[in-house]
């Protein structure tokens, strides 16, 4: 699943690890879902976009409305 993820994590001037400790999960976690080798849990999803003050849809793009 495609996301903005590393584009809003740069906005804020956050490391990998600075997004891993604010939600909680390891950078490893992070790099996977910036990459596109891990979709986060619904739950996960949501605490990232409340993170970043948006809604998932914000956040990660729907493979079946890709353009």
């Amino acid at each position: 699943m495609k996301n903005r993820l590393r584009v809003l994590r740069a906005e804020r001037g956050w490391s990998q690890q600075d997004l891993a400790e604010r939600l909680q999960v390891s950078r490893q976690s992070v790099n996977a879902i910036e990459t596109g080798r891990y979709d986060p849990s619904l739950p996960l999803a949501f605490k990232i976009a409340d993170l970043f003050g948006l809604v998932i849809e914000e956040v990660f793009e729907n493979p079946s409305t890709a353009g």
